[in-house]
């Protein structure tokens, strides 16, 4: 992974300084600490901070192809380089490196506007095409890369995070308010919006181009799609499970190529240790390998004796993290930096701390199995639509969902007119009046048509995959907090035909009478112990404000006193003590997942206002 950023001038003026550039990449320096390069001509400028994975002396960028005409500079992993790279030698393209990276200029050249098709992996590119004198973007199917962009006047900018945006002198910083209804009602924020008014994130699976006379266009180029069973999928299960299990070994052998030692993120649970067997297995001793773990829970809760057992299986070299609550405060602030938006959750700081200690340990690349929940149906919420429970909602309740998601009996994170409720009564009394104006639903943050006709668990693994996956599991909580340190992460479940398999995978070997990744769970069966193979879904939770105000923390003082909400003037003072004498209870705990920490949210809102110099209501 890398860090980069550009500038594309369509007024004809061609004014870009260099120096606004290296203010943009320097800010990402976390993200490409080996090499940096800011270059401009004409009217485009690009800037690149490297994380050297592969060929350290050839792959630097910029790439150029077309004899210079096509320029290219790209943030990611392309696993089908090798493959793509022999298809545009036959067309005559030469290279001159071993890197991954270099085939994206290429495969412009030759594809055009549907190059993004022809990459595998995960990637945020940008292209400038002085034949037309254009500028592409492009982001990877599922999000895994965050790209972000803004138009000042008749300037494009864009960077692989917004402190980049927000280090150009044109660029204004203001709150988008419906950003924050988002991060109180979903998971996250939810591309194209952003904490920043007026600064988007490019949606997983989409290209933007921009022209000299201002025209910007976007599409999408791929999207999730369930396939209908037919005729030729009525295999057995022995047939779909000899199919996974190739598909997942050629995936994780594809991002296992690195000129650099590859290390394991090791939960515990059954997603994570697959991905550690099978790497075990392909490495065949060629090199160590190393594993990391943390913890952040006591007694029952903590998953230690699990971790323990994979990596003694494994037979790594393992690295424990024990993570307190008075560890997440510490780190708090540079998570919301690096972030750039509020959390409901403080399991952003767990991930902060794992490639704090990954780069300790002199490494920058590591496995994980984020994306096997939502490809194969591993929350609590397939179980739920499965078990034939009445929901019966309440009849603005329903409306409600069949507006966001065509069904007016499916519920997806929560009775969303009650959490509506609940968030217009946390906002300053000046912004309630105005809340229906920006309440984030007003509209459906995913394209209604994409659902029609899917069962409720292909519903359901859709939106996980929208809502839940790209922007705040893959981005906020892994890409975020991974290159804060350098580290690159790679998910071998987000494999382009491992997804595609899944699609048309029949919905009852994903959710078997009850039973979550069924199909999953037979193929750790072969390359895992019992113990771990059979494990339920045990869904990550971290210490929530309750605990975090229990530390009698200064920090949290200031962020909730009275004269800080006042003066900041986003949210109603009245409320937020109300919350934080509620939380503040003996015994009391939010029942995680299923109830929002509202209360962290306007902790790390106020870390959000004031590392981004943000300005206040009033």
């Amino acid at each position: 992974m890398c860090g980069i950023a550009g500038i594309f001038d369509f007024s004809g003026d061609s004014r870009i300084l260099v120096n606004d550039l290296e203010q943009m990449i320097g800010s990402l320096r976390h993200r490409g600490p080996d090499q940096v390069a800011a270059v401009a001509k004409g009217n485009a400028g690009i800037a690149f901070a490297r994380l050297s994975i592969k060929d350290f002396d050839h792959g630097m960028q910029p790439v150029t192809a077309c004899n210079g005409l096509v320029t290219s500079i790209c943030n990611g992993a392309i696993v089908n380089w090798r493959e793509l790279r022999a298809e545009l030698e036959a067309r005559g393209h030469a290279f001159q490196s071993q890197c991954d990276t270099e085939v994206v200029a290429g495969a412009f050249a030759v594809h055009g506007r549907d190059f993004a098709t022809k990459l595998q992996g995960q990637f945020a590119a940008a292209v400038h095409d002085r034949r037309d004198d254009s500028l592409t973007l492009a982001r990877d199917p599922f999000g895994i890369c965050p790209l972000f962009y803004t138009v000042v006047g008749r300037t494009l900018l864009f960077a692989s995070e917004i402190k980049a945006l927000l280090a150009h002198p044109a660029v204004p910083r203001e709150v988008d308010l419906t950003g924050v209804d988002q991060v109180l009602t979903f998971p996250g924020p939810v591309s194209p919006r952003t904490l920043f008014e007026g600064i988007h994130s490019l949606a997983p699976g989409h290209c933007l181009r921009v022209s000299m006379d201002g025209t910007v266009n976007q599409w999408p180029y791929w999207d999730l799609s369930f396939r209908t069973e037919t005729a030729a999928d009525q295999r057995s299960e022995e047939d779909w499970l000899e199919e996974l299990d190739t598909l997942l070994t050629r995936s994780i052998a594809r991002r296992m190529e690195a000129d650099v030692p590859v290390g394991l993120y090791l939960s515990g649970g059954l997603d994570s240790s697959l991905v550690g067997a099978k790497a075990r297995a392909l490495a065949n001793g060629g090199f160590p390998l190393h594993s990391y773990s943390i913890d952040v829970r006591a007694g029952a809760l903590s998953e230690v004796k699990y971790q323990r057992l994979v990596s003694k299986f494994l037979q790594t070299n393992h690295k424990e993290i024990s993570l307190s609550a008075a560890d997440i405060l510490q780190r708090l602030r540079a998570v919301v930096y690096h972030t750039e938006t509020p959390i409901r959750e403080s399991f952003n700081a767990a991930t902060f701390a794992l490639s704090e200690e990954v780069t300790a340990s002199g490494q920058r690349l590591v496995l994980a199995g984020e994306g096997a929940d939502e490809l194969f149906a591993g929350y609590v919420g397939y179980r739920f639509d499965q078990s034939g429970m009445r929901r019966d909602l309440p009849p603005h309740e329903a409306a409600l969902s069949e507006r966001l998601w065509g069904d007016a009996q499916f519920v997806y994170e929560g009775p969303l007119m009650r959490v509506s409720a609940i968030n217009k009564s946390l906002f300053a009394p000046e912004l309630r009046q105005a809340y229906d104006n920006w309440s984030c639903l007003n509209y459906p943050p995913v394209n209604v048509d994409r659902l029609k006709g899917l069962d409720r668990l292909q519903r359901r693994s859709y939106l996980d995959t929208k809502l839940r996956l790209g922007d705040h599991l893959l981005s906020g909580h892994g890409d975020r907090m991974a290159l804060a340190h350098s580290v690159e992460v790679r998910y071998p479940f987000l494999d382009a035909d491992v997804a595609e398999f899944a699609s048309r995978l029949p919905s009852h070997l994903k959710l078997h009478h009850l039973n979550e990744k069924y199909l999953l769970k037979q193929l750790a069966a072969r390359h895992l112990l019992p113990a771990l193979a059979k494990r339920e879904k045990f869904a990550f939770t971290a210490p929530g404000s309750p605990t975090l105000l229990a530390q009698g923390s200064d920090l949290v003082d200031h962020l909730l006193d009275s004269a800080t909400i006042r003066r900041q003037g986003y949210f109603d003072v009245d409320e937020v003590q109300r919350l934080r004498v509620e939380y503040s209870q003996p015994g009391f705990r939010l029942n995680a997942p299923f109830e929002r920490d509202v209360l962290l949210v306007v902790l790390t809102f106020g870390l959000f206002l004031e590392a981004f110099d943000m300005p206040n209501v009033n």
